[in-house]
């Protein structure tokens, strides 16, 4: 009588890898930043204490600018959500791509790894990586450790491993960068978005400002249109302001990156100079 053997237990799959979590989402941060816009647009701008009579119906108090603000209309608080917004992925990108450049000085990190790999002293290289953390730190080493291994790879010629190592460095340096661009396409628009709604917001304002003037039969004074075409024009001055700040955070930013960029590229380039110079 044949004895059946014991079927093998079925391999388990392999746990899918997890996700790692990209942060809050940008529409969600956008939403946060519009209910605490509208919640200062009504409670704070709108409290009576800043209009005569002691109600946001009155007139706006001289120079109290909250008052001012509030009778730009329905707009301001959308415009309101629009300098939040730039003004905090602003912070955020400030801390990135701070974070990105690593531990030490940028320049006095290229020339290190750069002397380190002069000297065939690949550890020296890999410590000073490790030292020096963030995207520049990460990308050089990648490149660096795949440096250390092609110089005991026999199976691919010269031309092979200086292919290979450029390829490392593409690679690493695609992982790094869109974390250090994120958020920056929102601050570009918004640029263009803020200065819109604020032409918007003033239209919508002389639009009911020259209403107002028409139904009443020409009897309002001056002073009246005049006050109307303040509070409208609070808009234009909104939108105009919140783009420039907008335009000067993307312009500093972009040319942050493109200067990590830079340092990333003349890593790459020195070590496969290196290579080629030291290693068949």
């Amino acid at each position: 009588m044949s004895t059946q053997q014991p079927k093998p237990a079925a391999a388990k799959p392999a746990a899918a890898p997890q996700k790692k979590s990209g942060g809050i989402p940008a529409g969600f941060v956008l939403i946060i930043l519009f209910v605490i816009a509208l919640l200062i647009f009504l409670f704070v701008m709108g409290d009576g204490s800043h209009f005569e009579g002691g109600t946001n119906e009155g007139h706006p108090i001289a120079g109290d600018y909250f008052g001012i603000v509030y009778k730009g209309g329905i707009i301001v608080p959308v415009l309101m959500t629009c300098f939040l917004t730039a003004l905090t992925f602003s912070i955020e990108r400030l801390i990135t791509i701070g974070k990105a450049k690593g531990t030490g000085d940028v320049n006095a990190f290229v020339r290190s790894i750069q002397a380190s790999l002069d000297k065939d002293d690949v550890e020296g290289a890999i410590k000073s990586c490790e030292k020096q953390k963030g995207s520049v730190g990460n990308v050089t080493l990648s490149a660096v450790k795949k440096y250390k291994q092609l110089t005991t790879d026999g199976s691919l010629d010269k031309e092979q491993k200086l292919a290979a190592l450029s390829k490392e460095v593409e690679e690493a340096t695609s992982l790094e960068l869109p974390m250090l661009e994120k958020n920056l396409t929102i601050v570009a628009t918004l640029a263009s978005v803020s200065t819109l709604l604020g032409l918007l917001g003033t239209v919508v304002g002389m639009i009911k400002a020259f209403s107002a003037l028409g139904n009443s039969g020409g009897s309002t004074d001056a002073s009246a249109l005049a006050n109307g075409i303040s509070e409208a024009l609070v808009n234009t001055a909104l939108g105009i302001g919140t783009s420039a700040i907008c335009i000067i955070a993307y312009n500093l930013f972009t040319s942050k990156i493109d200067e990590l960029t830079y340092s990333i590229d003349e890593i790459g380039l020195s070590v496969n100079q290196n290579y080629a110079t030291h290693h068949n």
